[in-house]
């Protein structure tokens, strides 16, 4: 195999931005597979440069312009940026490859932009890529490892790409890890819950632990997990066995069943600043939450009883929902938020907009079979940009009503005063009010209200929401174009359309081709 220049483009930005959370924040939300990928890469002997973006560089002046191969790590919000950024590389002779998030979910439509498609890849799919390394158009070749790999290369080994990548961060440095792929859950909308369930290797953790003491006074680990800690003992005890307690500051995903006293206590003492359980809705998935058939009320009780005694032990925690999920109805929905976020001052809401990420769920089977699933733009697909399923009981009008009042309510300034008080640690605090501020706060509100005010007053807008109209909205393609900056005139034609039915319709041939 020949000696091949590579690039590696993690984009954690979709497009350029100047947001305070965003400088904050986004150098710490880097991916690991792209990290990954690039030291696999050196290890076939090939030659790599890695670019992490945050929105802050210049894309066009930052990448190689000789590189044989870019591979590209995306999820469905930057998809646009990844496809501008492949008709660029395809027009200097590159052959392009897609992976992350994006891939896994619209593995046909990334097709159309790119060369080779990666789900799930392991050190052979990788090798398969590299030894072909051919322009395969109009369609490109999708490929994919049977399951996820059993192991990867640690933070020892990505630390090449790491620290330039945290370089970036003026304030909070989070290096990320992986304790196990998978999970064990099957909520009907999450892309983890057909991936089986499995820990990474123990050994490389105990070491990548103790290698980061040699690089920090202090550091801080986000734990990647789909679900940190289902193999609590077992984990916590490789983590006080690499490292004294408390000697390393950690941030990690994980349901409210895990999370008992015992546990939080352990969490405590071994360094946890900060949890991220999933409530996710108060008619719905119990067993995550661990309050089995409590609903309604009952459950906002129970849950935030709960909050508030994880408040005592981890100071940082946000409590994730799904706003339009098929079992709410009316207002109580909503208003039982308001009435949690009154009884837990110190949580952090974390809200979602149902969304149907192709091939993410197969639950997103069923949208697609009732004609549910409306073709936004990938661009607005970050489950606040745009809600891609038709709600099943509000008109979309009545929707973001309810959303608009439930997000002014949870960053009003009595609450972003409430939750300030109660939440202990400055970094805790003051992280909470720049987020309520910046883009996740105050910035979804006025959006929001923008959103509401066009379906009466855009002609554009209802019909395309009602699936009467195919006509994207001017609105849409206009942000599209701002966001986007200077790749805008890079992203290929139809770039902005896509089928949102395109997992249903290859299920379906597959099923006639099986038949026949």
């Amino acid at each position: 195999m020949r000696k091949l220049r590579i690039g590696i483009i993690d984009i954690v930005s979709k497009g350029p931005t100047r947001a305070l959370y965003a400088r904050v924040m986004n150098a710490s939300l880097a991916s690991i597979m792209p990290q990954v990928i690039g030291v696999w890469c050196k290890e076939e002997g090939h030659e790599v440069t890695f670019v992490c973006y945050t929105g802050f560089e210049d894309l066009l002046t930052e990448l190689p312009a000789d590189v044989d191969v870019v591979f590209i790590g995306a999820f469905t919000e930057a998809a646009h940026t990844a496809y501008a950024l492949s008709h660029l590389f395809r027009g200097r002779g590159a052959v392009t490859v897609i992976g992350g998030p994006h891939a896994r979910c619209y593995p046909e439509d990334s097709a159309r932009y790119f060369d080779y498609v990666l789900g799930f890849t392991d050190k052979d799919t990788l090798r398969d890529v590299l030894r072909d390394c051919s322009q395969h158009r109009p369609m490109g070749v999708q490929m994919a490892a049977k399951q996820q790999p059993r192991t990867l290369p640690g933070v020892r080994e990505r630390w090449q790409f790491i620290d330039p990548t945290l370089k970036k961060a003026p304030l909070l440095k989070m290096v990320p890890m992986l304790a196990s792929l998978g999970c064990p859950y099957t909520c009907s909308f999450c892309i983890d819950a057909t991936v089986p369930y499995q820990t990474m290797d123990f050994e490389v953790l105990r070491e990548d632990l103790r290698f980061l003491r040699t690089k920090f006074r202090r550091p801080l680990v986000a734990w990647h997990d789909p679900n940190f800690g289902v193999r609590f003992d077992e984990i916590l005890d490789m983590v006080e066995d690499a490292v004294p307690p408390g000697s390393i500051d950690f941030a990690a995903e994980s349901s409210l069943s895990l999370l008992s006293e015992a546990h939080l206590k352990r969490l405590k003492k071994n360094g946890f600043k900060a949890v991220l359980p999933g409530v996710e809705s108060w008619f719905a998935l119990g067993d995550k939450s661990k309050t089995g058939a409590r609903l309604g009320m009952e459950k906002v009780r129970q849950v935030s009883e709960h909050v508030n005694l994880i408040l005592k032990y981890i100071p940082y925690i946000q409590t994730n929902f799904v706003l339009g999920l098929d079992t709410d109805e009316g207002p109580e929905p909503f208003e039982l938020t308001k009435r949690f976020l009154d009884m837990t001052p110190g949580a952090f809401p974390g809200y979602s907009l149902l969304s149907a990420f192709g091939r993410a769920a197969p639950l997103n089977l069923d949208y697609q079979r009732k004609n549910r699933v409306l073709p936004f733009p990938f661009h607005f697909l970050n489950n606040n940009g745009a809600m891609n399923v038709k709600p099943k009981n509000y008109s979309w009008q009545s929707f973001y009503e309810r959303v608009i009042d439930l997000t002014q309510y949870s960053f009003s300034a009595r609450a972003i005063f409430r939750r300030f008080l109660a939440t202990q640690g400055v970094t805790a605090r003051w992280m909470n009010v720049v987020r309520a501020v910046s883009t996740e706060g105050f910035g979804r509100v006025k959006y929001y209200q923008e959103i509401r005010n066009r379906l009466d007053s855009d002609p554009q807008f209802l019909p395309y929401f009602e699936h009467q109209s195919g006509e994207l909205p001017q609105f849409y393609a206009d942000q599209v174009r701002k966001d986007l900056g200077p790749l805008w005139e890079w992203l290929p034609e139809g770039g902005l359309e896509h089928d949102p039915n395109a997992y249903l319709k290859t299920e379906q041939a597959r099923t006639t081709v099986a038949i026949v």
